[in-house]
């Protein structure tokens, strides 16, 4: 059974930090790029951050350049976002993917997500002002 699994969202205060996590399993996760995205009610999702499948590249979307972190450990098919100085305009539905192909790094079309597939179903993030 296929099932990709984030974790670690929560309500948080401004400037504060989170730590996501996103665990695959029934599919192959060491030789695959993986994304996180985030997603407002009413809004176009938003590529936030992308890994290469080796984990030697990485990506940002701007607003997450120098506050974000993402890394991977393969040997317990996990995924992480670390996330530090939080803003209110962080606040969103957040979601883990696999690339679609292996040995993939990002694209310069990762942030559309187009290239990925077996979401998960998200992890609630809010950051109060």
């Amino acid at each position: 059974q296929v099932q990709v699994v984030e974790s670690g969202g929560g309500l948080v205060q401004a400037g504060e930090s989170l730590r996501l996590s996103c665990t695959a399993s029934g599919l192959p996760f060491a030789d695959y790029g993986m994304g996180w995205f985030r997603q407002v009610p009413g809004k176009e999702r938003e590529g936030v951050s992308c890994i290469s499948w080796y984990g030697g590249t990485t990506d940002f979307a701007d607003s997450a350049k120098g506050r974000f972190t993402i890394s991977r450990d393969n040997a317990k098919n996990t995924l992480y976002l670390q996330m530090n100085s939080l803003k209110p305009e962080d606040t969103a539905i957040y979601y883990c993917a696999r690339h679609l192909s292996p040995y993939q790094g990002c694209s310069a079309s990762w942030k559309k997500g187009t290239d990925f597939g077996y979401w998960g179903q998200g992890t609630q993030v809010t950051v109060s002002s």
